[in-house]
């Protein structure tokens, strides 16, 4: 049995009573964003040996593939251990002739969530998350949708992602919100009012993108530290955000 490494980022409570390891597995380029994995032995491989880690929670989506992200999660992981928080986001697909693009709609949140259940195989999720804003419909209405569904049994706990801290508190008006999803890194900072809300609330922030794609190991600004600690420069990259907040 591996050394669960992911036991030491501490934890976090979300919704102030499920417990998660705070060094969670983003799960979006399992299929390569919007396409097939190469090798989905080895993607399911990865999921195993994330479990192996300590990690208990994963971050996935209606949209990665699509569904492809949640398939491989389901034939690596299910059924899956008991501490293990499988989150995933609805509201964002294909539309019209616009192609890819935001789709809030109740009824498009509704069936997002129904077929995350179906390809997830489970009969509740744990975090649904509105992927993104769809400025034709209003906040209120997408995360109305979930709250609905959280009422009847569908879904365990609601969060939201890309939002400014004034849609943050549209969508807490409206339904208990347990996290938010917005892109931080050591380079990308403009999320911060965000998270300084979340912060003094106490609630779960994701950041997206935490390593920029690697773009942060790349360009050699964090050499240095990683040298002095015998880390590598995503390592320090993710040991930052740990520190920057108990969120």
């Amino acid at each position: 049995m591996a050394d669960r490494l992911a036991n030491l980022a501490g934890r976090i409570e979300l919704g102030g009573e499920v417990p998660v390891n705070r060094l969670g597995f983003g799960a979006m380029r399992l299929p390569g964003v919007w396409d097939r994995p190469q090798d989905p032995q080895a993607a399911r491989r990865l999921l195993r040996r994330a479990i192996e880690l300590g990690v208990t929670f994963i971050d996935t989506a209606h949209a990665y593939g699509p569904e492809t992200s949640e398939r491989l999660i389901a034939e690596a992981l299910h059924p899956y251990p008991p501490e293990l928080i499988v989150a995933t986001k609805a509201g964002y697909g294909p539309r019209g002739s616009r192609g890819w693009a935001p789709d809030g709609r109740p009824e498009t949140i509704r069936r997002h969530c129904q077929r995350s259940l179906e390809v997830l195989r489970l009969e509740r999720i744990d975090l649904l998350q509105l992927h993104t804003l769809d400025p034709t419909v209003p906040v209120e209405e997408s995360v109305g949708a979930m709250v609905e569904l959280q009422g009847e049994g569908k879904v365990r706990m609601i969060g939201v992602s890309n939002v400014s801290v004034e849609e943050l508190e549209r969508a807490r008006a409206v339904g208990g919100i347990v996290s938010v999803q917005n892109r931080y890194n050591l380079a990308d900072r403009a999320s911060e009012d965000v998270l300084a809300v979340y912060d003094r609330a106490g609630i779960a922030f994701l950041p997206w993108f935490p390593i920029g794609a690697g773009a942060l190991a790349r360009a050699g600004g964090l050499d240095a530290v990683a040298t002095a600690h015998a880390a590598t420069a995503a390592q320090v990259a993710i040991a930052w955000l740990l520190q920057r907040s108990p969120v």
